[in-house]
């Protein structure tokens, strides 16, 4: 920077402990410049899923083709609709999903049309498309609070790369536990029948011998 005059240099060290942080310009009124892992993240099901992981800033647009071919390897099938933000919204991405009768989330491109009801009906479907997309900054809301995202104390790269994974998935694990309570209290609300299934009878059999 001395011998160039300038004030700028790629990839240098902002904090001597944890050399691998990059400083990442995001432009919020709170903190115009960020320190640590950027995410790119995916919900699918309820459950979060970690796309890319950098210390250096990057540009989410080219991963979400490699998230929808994760998602077509996972379960066979392309989804219908893909809530996305609107830099994930160019043309590479969707033609990609055009060709896939992917329908990619936000405003459709050209002239709106001539039917008001139409009109209507689309910003309805993007209103509802805006709110389902919400649960990923919820997502990072519920890590941030509940399971300490914002306070990673790692001082090696890979270090803190485990404990992001490991916070990611323990809110799985917490997430599936809730649907699973909350489909074992719908089953216990149902009216009693009678259970003939070898396993249940075992079930019955040693609850009334522990009691």
């Amino acid at each position: 920077m001395y011998q160039k005059k300038t004030h700028r240099v790629d990839n240098r060290i902002v904090s001597i402990d944890q050399p691998h942080i990059r400083s990442i310009v995001r432009g919020k009124a709170r903190a115009n410049v960020e320190f640590g892992a950027k995410i790119a993240l995916a919900i699918d099901n309820g459950y979060a899923l970690i796309d890319r992981l950098s210390w250096d800033n990057f540009n989410e647009g080219p991963t979400l083709i490699q998230s929808v071919e994760d998602y077509f390897d996972q379960h066979g099938h392309y989804q219908e609709v893909l809530c996305a933000d609107q830099i994930y919204r160019n043309r590479d991405n969707l033609r990609y999903c055009r060709a896939r009768g992917i329908r990619l989330s936000g405003p459709r491109l050209g002239r709106p049309p001539a039917d008001p009801q139409k009109t209507r009906e689309n910003q309805r479907i993007e209103r509802e498309d805006a709110g389902t997309r919400n649960a990923v900054e919820g997502k990072f809301g519920e890590a941030k609070r509940a399971y300490c995202l914002g306070c990673v104390k790692g001082k090696l790269k890979e270090t803190s790369e485990t404990i992001i994974m490991l916070q990611f998935m323990v809110m799985n694990f917490w997430s599936m536990l809730r649907s699973f309570l909350s489909r074992i209290s719908g089953w216990l609300k149902r009216p009693w029948r009678p259970i003939s299934t070898p396993l249940a009878g075992l079930f019955i059999q040693s609850l009334a011998m522990s009691a």
